[in-house]
């Protein structure tokens, strides 16, 4: 019986969790979508961690990720990279549901110079 008490309350507090995680919209919901015909302006991800992106971006936005590192790698686990470029460019508008590309690297290493200089 205490068991049972034991997995109700959990049930019960991990459906607040997801209640309360699904309250705050991530950026390219629909809920913004008053301003400017559904335009948004895009969240800066430049050196932050992928698997952040993954967290600030909504679940429907298509996330296109490169190796600009110059080695043609596969993305096989997002908390070992972190992004140096993006597209489109932090603070454009950018469709509710549109597409985003960015260029990481492994943890550890330095973005290229030519990623670099394209940034000035």
């Amino acid at each position: 019986m205490r068991r049972a008490a034991l997995l109700g309350a959990g049930a019960v507090l991990a459906l607040a969790a997801v209640a309360v995680s699904s309250a705050e919209p991530a950026v390219g919901e629909e809920e913004g979508a008053g301003r400017a015909g559904g335009r948004q302006p895009m969240p800066d991800l430049l050196g932050r961690g992928l698997w952040r992106v993954f967290t600030v971006l909504a679940p429907r936005t298509r996330l296109d990720v490169h190796d600009v590192g110059g080695h043609d790698r596969r993305v096989l686990w997002p908390p070992n990279w972190w992004v140096c470029t993006q597209y489109p460019a932090p603070g454009a508008d950018r469709a509710a549901r549109g597409r985003v590309v960015v260029g990481v690297v492994k943890k550890g290493e330095t973005c290229p110079a030519r990623v670099t200089a394209a940034r000035r």
